[in-house]
């Protein structure tokens, strides 16, 4: 390992990292942007003190969507299962598994779950700010 990370490290530089279960952080709820259908969000990051980032899985339930809306930063969009239809800025691209939207900052954006099987997908982003580390 590189010596200045070895020393970087031991003063302290970076806070432990978290690991995290996404069992722990399972729950069924109304997608967001116009709660069109029911989705599993497995909210990730929330758990991670001191971020700077989303990381999300979200599993859109049948004829369910995350609706249009802008977007104030660069997203990813990741599908891991079934098939969905990406929009921005007016134009719609389908997706499947193993198919990634990199959405940019200013772009109104949404996607929906189409065909049989629910659209899984991992969802990550940047905060405007960082968010507090625990005390």
């Amino acid at each position: 390992m590189n010596p200045l990370l070895i020393a970087a490290a031991m003063l302290g530089a970076a806070p432990p990292m978290v690991v995290i279960d996404e069992r722990d952080v399972v729950r069924d709820e109304p997608p967001p942007h116009g709660a069109i259908g029911m989705s599993t969000a497995y909210r990730i990051s929330d758990s991670a003190p001191g971020r700077a980032m989303e990381f999300r899985r979200r599993v859109l339930h049948k004829g369910a969507a995350i609706g249009l809306h802008p977007i104030a930063h660069d997203e990813v969009y990741y599908v891991l299962s079934g098939e969905g239809e990406v929009e921005s800025d007016g134009v719609r691209t389908r997706l499947t598994a193993g198919m990634t939207a990199y959405l940019y900052d200013g772009a109104v954006v949404g996607i929906w779950q189409r065909g049989r099987k629910p659209l899984s997908l991992i969802i990550a982003y940047p905060l405007a700010e960082r968010v507090p580390a625990r005390r």
